[in-house]
């Protein structure tokens, strides 16, 4: 890809010369990612002019920030929806399983057991942060699904059902985020 389709390119996939689908071979991304960061190196410009330096800095930067939101299949399939159009990082109650309502009054008041003193509700909340890890980890499970069936559909029927999907994994982090906060406890989202 010539360096001057990156400037005019803001589609991140037509950046790395690939079809846009969520689901993508991260080593192929990593190998264009790296074979377009040597070929668009601002070190190999230094003897251009300053607005060409800046124009490769600026070009760099894009490249980056394209394949930052690539590899990462959250970030990617939310990029996906803002194309499309949809909102995105909306925490609606309709989102949420109503099982987990309940426990999330649950894990409110073992929170604020906590914060007044009462140490012994520490036990809770681990099993409770236990309990929201391993339902980020079933949607991060179920999203492979749901990316497949928008990969071969196109539609937005199936980018709802992954919207629907990512804010329940969003209200469910947060939960998660909230009990490590408490617990000052830190676990990689």
């Amino acid at each position: 890809m010539r360096l001057r389709n990156i400037v005019h390119s803001l589609n991140y996939y037509e950046i790395f010369g690939l079809e846009r689908k969520l689901t993508i071979d991260n080593g192929d991304l990593q190998k264009r990612f790296y074979e377009l960061s040597r070929q668009y190196h601002p070190d190999r410009f230094q003897t251009k002019s300053a607005a060409e330096q800046q124009a490769v800095l600026d070009k760099s930067s894009l490249l980056n920030d394209a394949y930052r939101v690539l590899r990462d299949p959250v970030q990617r399939a939310e990029y996906v929806l803002k194309q499309e159009g949809f909102d995105i990082g909306e925490q609606r109650s309709k989102d949420v399983p109503p099982e987990l309502l309940e426990e999330v009054f649950e894990l409110n008041m073992a929170l604020e057991e906590l914060r007044s003193g009462d140490d012994t509700a520490r036990t809770q909340l681990d099993a409770a942060r236990d309990k929201f890890v391993g339902m980020r980890q079933e949607i991060d499970d179920g999203l492979a699904a749901l990316f497949a069936k928008y990969d071969a559909l196109q539609d937005r029927l199936a980018l709802s059902e992954i919207r629907a999907a990512l804010n329940r994994r969003r209200y469910i982090g947060n939960l998660v985020n909230e009990v490590e906060k408490e617990l000052n406890v830190d676990i990689p989202n």
